[in-house]
């Protein structure tokens, strides 16, 4: 996502995803685009659009996404990606 990215809002399930899936691909040191890119190459297509929905909070990531993203971002396990409620 861009620098200058709205925040997701938070009080919203899908927006504190979005929020923490954004948290934890800078944690990693990746860009937006770049993470497309790692997606695309273990072979989870994803478009860049796609990605930056789930990151904004428009839209979350099927289940079957949630082992790649996890892998991705270097988690030990894909629940590691929940928020914490």
């Amino acid at each position: 996502m861009s620098p200058a990215a709205k925040e997701p809002d938070q009080s919203s399930y899908s927006g504190r995803f979005a929020a923490r899936l954004r948290m934890l691909r800078e944690k990693t040191g990746l860009t937006g685009k770049e993470a497309v890119a790692e997606l695309n190459r273990v072979g989870y297509g994803v478009k860049q659009t796609t990605y930056y929905n789930w990151e904004s909070g428009r839209s979350e990531p099927p289940l079957d996404a949630y082992p790649e993203l996890a892998k991705m971002l270097g988690l030990s396990s894909p629940r590691t990606l929940l928020p914490n409620e």
